[in-house]
């Protein structure tokens, strides 16, 4: 029984491991970025959510002086801009999502020195990825495995928190199509009714008007 015990608990934190590894990750991305042009990424967050981003330029050129430079700029769903930065090879921005929708982060060459194509190594963490665990433990006093049921509590609560603005939006979308949905088939009826009545006043001015000509 003992053993059975052991290999229950043993599966049990497998399991918090495997589910921490799968919702705790942050976005690494590659981009290519042409002399003229910006490639972007984004993400879809609600209201609170933590972002953290690092960005540097990758040249394969070490003797390459200066070296290339990029300009990047992060927007708000309205277009409002949370982070700016001009000719920069790495930086790091971070913030909290001030409203729920899409943040932008678009980075574009300055085509200098006549480069066609830059490379930029983006890591983009947010919610509990983005979250200083270390200033956590040390503060707390807890490690090994507290700390890591402490972040599958913050995955759990993450989670809890993207299912009630799933469900938000799903209410706001449907709430949305009624509201379409009436105001199309007042349309279709208005519609109708313009067309019958123009064909009534249509047929009585061509019957009026045979009259006038004796025709019928």
């Amino acid at each position: 029984m003992v053993g059975e015990s052991v290999n229950f608990h043993g599966g049990f934190i497998f399991l918090i491991l495997l589910f921490f590894s799968i919702f705790v990750r942050s976005q690494a991305v590659w981009l290519t970025l042409p002399s003229k042009g910006t490639k972007c990424i984004s993400e879809e967050l609600h209201n609170n959510i933590l972002v953290l981003g690092d960005y540097v330029v990758i040249s394969d050129d070490s003797n390459h002086h200066p070296p290339q430079t990029i300009s990047i700029k992060v927007t708000s769903p309205f277009g409002k801009t949370i982070y700016q930065m001009e000719s920069v090879t790495h930086g790091q921005f971070a913030f909290a999502a001030s409203e729920s929708g899409n943040y932008l982060a678009c980075f574009s060459s300055d085509g200098n020195h006549g480069i066609e194509d830059v490379s930029v190594n983006v890591d983009w963490k947010s919610g509990v990825a983005a979250k200083d665990w270390d200033s956590v433990a040390r503060k707390e006093n807890v490690e090994g495995l507290a700390l890591e049921l402490m972040k599958l509590g913050a995955v759990v609560e993450a989670v809890r928190e993207n299912l009630i603005y799933l469900k938000t939006r799903e209410s706001e979308m449907w709430s949305v199509s009624e509201i379409t949905n009436s105001r199309v088939a007042w349309y279709s009826m208005m519609s109708v009714g313009i067309c019958i009545s123009a064909s009534v006043l249509q047929i009585a001015y061509l019957k009026q008007y045979f009259h006038q000509k004796k025709v019928i």
